[in-house]
């Protein structure tokens, strides 16, 4: 069964993800209905959490994200690991060489 839960374009999901997600048949079928480019958005949100805690929260709030109708990570830049396209300009400024407005 572990084989069946899709996962993004180029982030498979962590076993917490994955055991939160399939902990509720709801959010479980909003998962499987989104694009696999809008699971990777999500995954790589989670994965990109530095701390334990934070993971944990980002788990919580992409399961919430998806309850509310949400496709994509809200507030979230997205993925630069693609190899599919280049960043845009934003996420270079932002993701890539680490400029933050202020």
């Amino acid at each position: 069964m572990a084989g069946d839960f899709p996962q993004g374009t180029v982030h498979r999901a962590g076993d917490d993800l994955e055991a939160a997600v399939r902990a509720d048949a709801g959010t479980a079928a909003l998962w499987k209905r989104l694009t696999p480019l809008g699971r990777n958005e999500f995954i790589c949100r989670v994965d990109d959490a530095k701390q334990a805690a934070a993971r944990a929260r980002r788990i919580v709030r992409t399961c919430e994200e998806l309850a509310e109708g949400k496709k994509r990570p809200c507030c979230w830049a997205g993925c630069a690991h693609r190899t599919d396209k280049a960043p845009g300009r934003w996420q270079q400024a932002v993701l890539v060489e680490g400029k933050r407005r202020g």
